[in-house]
């Protein structure tokens, strides 16, 4: 996650304050660190929140040690199951970031008739005010935008040129080739240029948040395909030398020298 306030409570779960600890599971919080979001009790939160569900939250229960985003896939699951899609409405007025973050993965397993509608439910999160939310908003529709890239990127295009950082930010996070907590794009790393409707509006990009997530899609690309990523970056080097773009050049460029001089990729599990 990124773009989240200094912390507070110390760096890891342990150093958090009991009782801040019992707020955030009782859903009356928002977390303020990334150490908050990953300490939060799902099912805690869940039978505090949403009673009406019933024993559903014991299913959290025993998936506690699944990763954080099958947890969050999970939780909406339950949640849609047995209120429906119109539980969007009730999770995204929570103060909890962990609710409005269900409330994405909702509208990421609901049914919609295209892409574009999908977006649109989820733009409102994507400009969300917490950090953690923009993340969820993303990382919920990611299966739908690795499944059809090309309408993905065809769908966010007109996003890059909207006024929020954050709504930018969505449009190339969202198609990063390889990204953090999420499947890998296929075709993007095998042909990383598709992305260039989204990324060249964003090269210069005066926003840090949104240079940052420039810079690391190149990386990703780069990873795969280190002679495209040198092109490009001397390309825009030479056309764009704002600050902003030798910024998202030199991001992009980072993983580079660990990449075998005749051009083989760097392998990296996911």
């Amino acid at each position: 996650m990124a773009k989240s306030p200094a912390a507070g409570q110390g760096r890891g779960v342990g150093d958090i304050d009991p009782a801040r600890l019992a707020h955030l599971n009782a859903g009356g919080v928002a977390a303020a660190t990334l150490t908050e979001c990953l300490a939060v009790d799902f099912a805690a939160v869940m039978r505090a929140t949403l009673p009406d569900l019933g024993e559903a939250a014991a299913v959290l229960d025993a998936a506690a040690t699944l990763g954080i985003t099958k947890r969050m896939a999970l939780a909406a699951s339950l949640i849609r199951e047995r209120l429906g899609p119109g539980a969007v409405e009730r999770l995204a007025e929570s103060p909890s970031d962990t609710l409005r973050g269900w409330a994405c993965f909702v509208i990421g397993q609901g049914e919609y008739d295209s892409l574009a509608e999908r977006l649109r439910a989820i733009r409102p999160f994507a400009d969300e005010d917490h950090f953690g939310v923009r993340e969820w908003s993303w990382l919920a529709l990611r299966p739908h935008i690795a499944a059809d890239p090309q309408a993905a990127i065809a769908a966010l295009v007109p996003w890059t040129a909207e006024p929020s950082d954050n709504v930018r930010r969505f449009a190339c996070e969202a198609t990063r080739p390889r990204g953090v907590w999420c499947a890998h794009i296929a075709a993007l790393k095998k042909a990383p240029a598709q992305g260039l409707p989204i990324l060249e509006p964003l090269r210069a990009d005066p926003a840090r948040y949104v240079q940052d997530s420039v810079g690391n899609w190149l990386n990703d690309a780069g990873k795969d395909q280190p002679a495209w990523l040198r092109a490009l970056c001397d390309r825009w080097r030479a056309e764009s030398p704002e600050a902003s773009t030798l910024r998202i050049c030199a991001r992009a460029s980072r993983s580079l020298d660990q990449t075998a001089l005749n051009g083989t990729p760097l392998t990296q599990k996911f």
